[in-house]
């Protein structure tokens, strides 16, 4: 009696790792060259041509810090810094403030948190743009909070900081804030979440108060968490731009004018490619000022915890 024996297929042999990495490394290469090309290429050209003369058309001389000692000599340029620093304090305290007092209330374990973190986060999900306009309607004297507070009796209720040259950059602040305290809120929630539970056990049996626990305990666990929000934001107030379109065109007057703002309409509308190379630079050295440091103690606090 013959028997007949079936090979038992083999298992496909896992490709080895090298040749995994390999592949997976040749499939970042294009990636690579056009972050290398084209990102890097360009910033390398705009502070190129922040030396040169350049008007409407790049030019290929050499003035060497002409541009930017025009740039500082520029009013308006002046006028804008002040806007950026006045914006960025008060959008960044106000972002973390509320972003902070709003992961607390979530982190009560709340009925309803999941809709309550969809609306707190929702604002973040709209483009500056859209907020603007929202912000700019509700905040004209005419048709938004001031005329409704007026109809309800109110006849000399005032809250037309749009048109003040004096508080228009307020409500820059309050529009910004607005969309972006949503993600501080999320970010900040993320790191409460992680913090031992044992911590809070221990603190209700010993009866620390709630507001002590927080403050000695939770807000230096967060510290990483505040970092990146910060980061986050510190970013977002360097490049703001549409929301101070879509609001006050950077009026009235230069009131609301901002750097982001200066160099668009210098490369565009002013055809001076020179000048508004400059600003860029300058604006790409504020970026790196904030970004290193963060990077750096980021890196540290790695190589820490590799060596514990």
């Amino acid at each position: 009696m013959s028997t007949t024996s079936r090979a038992t297929p083999r298992a496909a042999s896992p490709r080895p790792r090298g040749l995994r990495n390999t592949a997976a490394q040749l499939a970042l290469v294009p990636m690579a060259l056009i972050v290398l090309g084209v990102y890097i290429g360009t910033v390398l050209w705009s502070i190129r041509i922040s030396f040169s003369s350049s008007k409407i058309f790049p030019r290929n001389d050499f003035v060497g810090f002409s541009q930017y000692e025009r740039l500082f000599d520029t009013e308006r340029w002046i006028v804008s810094l002040h806007n950026i620093a006045i914006f960025g304090v008060l959008f960044v305290l106000g972002c973390m403030i509320i972003g902070f007092l709003l992961a607390v209330f979530l982190d009560q374990r709340i009925r309803g948190e999941d809709v309550l973190r969809t609306v707190f986060l929702y604002p973040y999900a709209m483009s500056f743009v859209a907020t603007g306009l929202i912000w700019q309607w509700m905040l004209n004297p005419e048709l938004g909070i001031q005329s409704v507070v007026r109809q309800l009796g109110f006849a000399s209720f005032r809250f037309d900081w749009i048109v003040s040259q004096d508080m228009v950059i307020y409500t820059l602040v309050i529009a910004a804030a607005w969309q972006q305290a949503g993600l501080v809120t999320a970010i900040l929630l993320a790191g409460l979440r992680g913090i031992d539970e044992s911590l809070w056990n221990a603190a209700r049996i010993d009866g620390v108060p709630r507001w002590r626990f927080y403050l000695s305990i939770v807000l230096p666990q967060l510290g990483p968490a505040f970092g990146t929000a910060f980061v986050l934001l510190a970013i977002t107030v360097v490049k703001v731009f549409d929301v101070v379109v879509a609001m006050t065109q950077g009026g009235p007057g230069n009131a609301s004018e901002v750097p982001a703002k200066f160099i668009m309409d210098n490369l565009f509308s002013r055809a001076n490619v020179g000048l508004a190379s400059a600003a860029s630079t300058v604006m790409l050295m504020t970026v790196l000022a904030l970004l290193l440091p963060w990077w750096y103690s980021r890196a540290l606090a790695a190589r820490r915890e590799a060596r514990a």
